[in-house]
Order: structure tokens, then C-alpha cells, then sequence
């Protein structure tokens, strides 16, 4: 069994963003993402998901190394003054690379 390796980019953020996150995602070059509800506390207090308002997601994109830096470059400028959010990434193994 052959793998490649991909980034891992992952974003913790307000559910609020999730539309236009979605559009910026796809804008710059991503194939796909996995969304989830994501609960926690952090420099912003606690995030329950009680209500929406409330409530974190986290988003995972699985991509090449200069897509995944154009998305987190993007959100770095465009979203981190006015927005909880945090940004990580890895390196992955995939089995598929072509979807990626």
C-alpha cells in the first residue's frame, strides 16, 4: 500500500463563519473539507454549542502544502482581528492522493 503525504489544516472557529468560510475554502483551491460541532474553552472563555451563538466548529482540509498555506495565510489576515479562531497543522498520510 502506497501513501503521500498532504498537509493537515485544521480551523477552530465561531459557527457564525461558516458559510463564508466554505466559499473561501473552495476559492482558494481546496477539493473538500469535513465540518464538525466543536466544544471547548479557550482565551475567549468557554464554548458550550448550548446555542448557537455560542458555538465552535471545527473544519478539516485535507490538501497540498501551498493550498494549505493560502487558506491559513487568508484567514490569518482576513478573520483573526475580529474572531476566535485557531489555525494548526500536520502532515498526514493519505492513501487517495489524487482527491486531495
Amino acid at each position: 500500500m502506497n501513501s503521500s503525504t498532504r498537509k493537515l489544516l485544521t480551523i477552530i472557529t465561531e459557527s457564525a463563519l461558516e458559510r463564508v468560510l466554505v466559499g473561501d475554502i473552495e476559492k482558494l483551491g481546496a477539493h473538500g473539507y469535513t465540518i464538525t460541532d466543536a466544544r471547548g474553552k479557550g482565551h475567549r472563555g468557554p464554548r458550550t454549542a448550548v446555542w448557537d451563538e455560542s458555538s465552535n466548529i471545527r473544519i478539516d482540509v485535507v490538501c497540498d502544502d501551498v493550498t494549505a498555506m493560502a487558506i491559513a495565510e487568508h484567514l490569518q489576515v482576513h478573520y483573526y482581528p475580529n474572531y476566535g479562531m485557531i489555525l494548526f497543522m500536520s502532515d498526514v498520510a493519505v492513501l487517495r492522493p489524487e482527491k486531495f
